[in-house]
């Protein structure tokens, strides 16, 4: 009948599946479905182990309590550290735990969450149409340490990482006012998310000039003002000092990138200044010379893109751009994702320290970064391997030299197939705005 005549073409076309971008969606979904078995079996067989939660609780306790002076806000570990948005959004799930009594309710959210930023990861890597499928096995069940982050340690960077998710999806869709506002939302729960920002900022350039892109900012920066007035009207600098330190130590026993250096190199001063001048240095290497074209000065992006000479092409996802010499030709909405996942890539890569949580900062964009650019039949292989050492390092607890070193190589080699196995934005042709691929879109493609 047809069921088996469908089950025969699909036991044919199964090396297709694994390696054609186009059949992502089933695979997405086939992977979801999975993913909700994995979670439940964490949940109810791993046990649960307290590191931040009960500090969490008890943050947001003193503000339900009343206390809007930043600086009285506290819990176990330590002082409240995270913008207002963190408290808003924990204060619900304090309510929703009985003060945060019901561990296993908070870990069934966290398993919902999960899903959630799985479904919206895999709308981007949908529309970017460049990862070959079978890759998306590791990026899901094969991650012990990202469940963990989810499931079993209920972090907040989880919670800040499925906004940025959600913002990148309404950037895709052309809706660049909800995406800031996303964006900032993310922002206020966690202060990563800033990683992304030198490519939102080039992006925003890009698609309205300097005087577009200033409402686009205003967004940004009133959400952050409205979600942070009650402790701003109490005590501003307190607020302020608080949950945007950008100076804040880290210590050495948690690191995951540094162990190989001597503790008193790892607080020096000197050394995270150089970290951020390196992470400076590679943001400016890659707008000049990787999200840009070389063909027009960079200063050209503060005009009107109207006015540009020669006119620039709208950044837009119905639009796809291609040149003949582009090491590697990228359709719109991957240039987009590539822009902003190699933006915060280049910030992981400086980091002063990564905790084990902060693996989710940039976990689900490892393939995108891996295969964006071309790949031959002998180099998936290698890319897999990557990926592999990157979750073995991750793993490694506590993180040993080895370990440590192992990660900066990943780092560099992912680095180094970034920079020269991609190419400056083109801008010298672009496709009618049509949704319907034309048969060079699909030689871009």
């Amino acid at each position: 009948g047809r069921g088996a005549a469908a089950l025969r073409r699909a036991w044919r076309e199964r090396r297709a599946a694994l390696l054609e971008p186009r059949y992502t969606p089933l695979v997405a979904a086939c992977l979801c479905l999975a993913e909700g078995g994995v979670n439940l079996w964490v949940i109810r067989r791993v046990p649960y182990t307290e590191i931040d939660w009960k500090a969490y609780m008890q943050e947001v306790e003193g503000f339900a309590n009343g206390t809007l002076d930043y600086t009285q806000l506290k819990g176990d570990t330590g002082p409240l550290v995270y913008p207002a948005g963190f408290v808003y959004i924990f204060l619900a799930l304090y309510h929703a735990t009985g003060r945060g009594s019901d561990i296993r309710l908070a870990q069934y959210l966290f398993a919902g969450l999960y899903l959630l930023n799985l479904l919206l990861v895999f709308r981007i890597y949908c529309r970017t149409n460049k990862v070959p499928p079978y890759v998306f096995f590791f990026m899901c069940c094969a991650s012990y340490r990202i469940h963990s982050i989810f499931v079993l340690r209920l972090f907040n960077d989880p919670v800040a990482m499925a906004i940025l998710f959600l913002a990148i999806n309404l950037f895709l869709e052309e809706r660049w006012s909800w995406g800031c506002l996303l964006f900032s939302l993310a922002v206020s729960v966690k202060m990563n998310i800033l990683l992304f920002a030198p490519g939102l900022l080039f992006l925003l350039l890009q698609r309205f000039g300097l005087l577009g892109c200033i409402p686009k900012l205003c967004i940004c920066a009133l959400l952050q003002v409205v979600l942070g007035l009650p402790f701003l009207l109490v005590n501003p600098v307190g607020y302020l000092t608080r949950s945007f330190d950008l100076g804040r130590q880290f210590q050495f026993k948690w690191t995951v990138n540094w162990r190989f250096l001597p503790e008193e190199v790892f607080q020096n001063r000197v050394f995270h200044a150089a970290l951020l001048l390196a992470h400076l240095a590679g943001l400016g290497l890659f707008a000049l010379h990787r999200w840009h074209s070389s063909k027009e000065n960079i200063l050209t992006l503060l005009k009107d893109p109207a006015k540009r000479k020669p006119a620039s092409p709208r950044l837009t996802v119905n639009n796809i751009l291609w040149q003949t010499s582009c090491v590697c030709p990228l359709n719109a909405s991957a240039w987009i994702v590539f822009i902003l996942f190699s933006s915060n890539f280049l910030g992981v890569c400086c980091s002063r320290s990564l905790h084990y949580q902060f693996y989710v900062w940039y976990f689900h964009t490892l393939p995108y970064l891996l295969w964006c650019t071309p790949t031959t039949k002998l180099a998936h292989m290698p890319k897999v391997l990557l990926l592999g050492v990157i979750e073995l390092c991750w793993n490694t607890y506590p993180s040993t030299v080895c370990s440590s070193l192992s990660l900066h190589i990943c780092h560099g080699l992912i680095l180094l197939q970034l920079w020269y196995g991609t190419a400056p934005m083109p801008v010298s042709h672009t496709a009618p705005p049509s949704r319907k691929p034309t048969a060079m879109s699909k030689k871009a493609q």
